[in-house]
């Protein structure tokens, strides 16, 4: 067994099982990091995103609202990983704000 630094980033939507996530949460000890966000330590053998995707889904109702995104350091190569376990990326609030400028190269004609 081996013991894993894991931050967690949740979003389980209006009706979501926030109660079960927060008992599991607790009994892993995590520390609030911010909104729908925490860092646990875990325990774990073989494959991490499988044993935490099992391990939450047992504890938590999941339905399509629900977006779960873990950051890890993976046992390989020792480089940070992120990945959603549960659901997918949507566009972020923030896109539009910035202004890009197009670069428009004109030629005599």
């Amino acid at each position: 067994m081996m013991k894993q630094s894991i931050w967690i980033s949740f979003d389980l939507g209006v009706r979501g099982d926030y109660e079960g996530l927060y008992q599991w949460l607790d009994s892993k000890g995590a520390i609030e990091c911010g909104d729908n966000f925490a860092f646990f330590k875990y325990e774990s053998s073989g494959d991490i995103i499988e044993n935490l995707k099992n391990e939450i889904e047992e504890s938590i109702e999941i339905n399509k609202k629900t977006r779960i995104y873990i950051i890890y350091r993976n046992g390989v190569d020792a480089k940070m990983k992120g990945r959603f376990i549960f659901g997918t990326r949507k566009a972020a609030p923030w896109t539009g704000y910035a202004e890009h400028q197009e670069f428009i190269e004109e030629e005599e004609g």
